[in-house]
């Protein structure tokens, strides 16, 4: 019986992850640092601790990942307050029908406190939700389950009985080692085969995953 559903935010609610490798991208090109698409696509959901360890074997350790991050958020933030952000297909639905049903629901992403609500507010879904957690809260980032489990415990319910909603391998991995549901809502990339095997479902866009609450 799923008593509450946890939501990823970035390329899950909101339309976040094509920004985050456009301006990882520029950011590293800037500072020097031959980057491509799919190191960016690595480390999505992916802690600091762990994503710096990967980007140095990758691109050489040399890799400033706090001065070309602090980069890549100057840049997203420009874009963000010029353009706002925009919802992933389905979300509206989907959170209405989880209010109607009396779902607990929780948003566990690795981006800040401070943004998070700013961008959740900035669509009118802040309101939906019971908790926010978010990485700088808990020790460990994903993919370790430690953000889950808060959000788990913060609204009071155990682990499996939470469904888990991320569009990333990493945020699939957190989730699955916490005990959770996990459905997949692909953004950027498909589930490859070591992904496949965490999942619960995989689901277009987010309004699919009514159908299985529902069955």
């Amino acid at each position: 019986m799923i008593k509450a559903v946890i939501f990823d935010m970035d390329g899950l609610m909101i339309d976040t992850e094509k920004l985050l490798v456009k301006y990882w991208l520029e950011a590293a090109h800037a500072c020097g640092y031959a980057m491509n698409r799919e190191h960016v696509l690595g480390i999505r959901s992916l802690a600091a601790k762990y994503a710096i360890p990967k980007l140095k074997a990758e691109l050489g350790e040399d890799f400033d990942y706090y001065k070309v991050r602090s980069l890549r958020i100057q840049l997203m933030n420009e874009y963000i307050e010029a353009f706002g952000v925009e919802e992933k297909p389905g979300l509206g639905v989907l959170l209405d029908y989880l209010k109607e049903h009396g779902y607990l629901t929780a948003v566990a992403t690795a981006t800040d406190l401070e943004r998070t609500k700013r961008y959740l507010a900035s669509i009118d879904r802040l309101k939906y939700f019971d908790k926010v957690v978010c990485a700088p809260m808990v020790e460990h980032g994903k993919p370790a389950p430690d953000i889950y489990l808060e959000a788990a415990a913060r609204l009071h319910t155990a682990p499996a009985e939470c469904m888990a909603l991320e569009d990333s391998p990493n945020g699939i991995l957190s989730a699955y080692r916490a005990g959770m549901l996990p459905v997949m809502v692909p953004d950027l990339s498909e589930p490859d085969a070591e992904t496949q095997k965490l999942l619960y479902r995989c689901v277009k866009d987010l309004s699919q995953v009514i159908d299985l609450l529902e069955h």
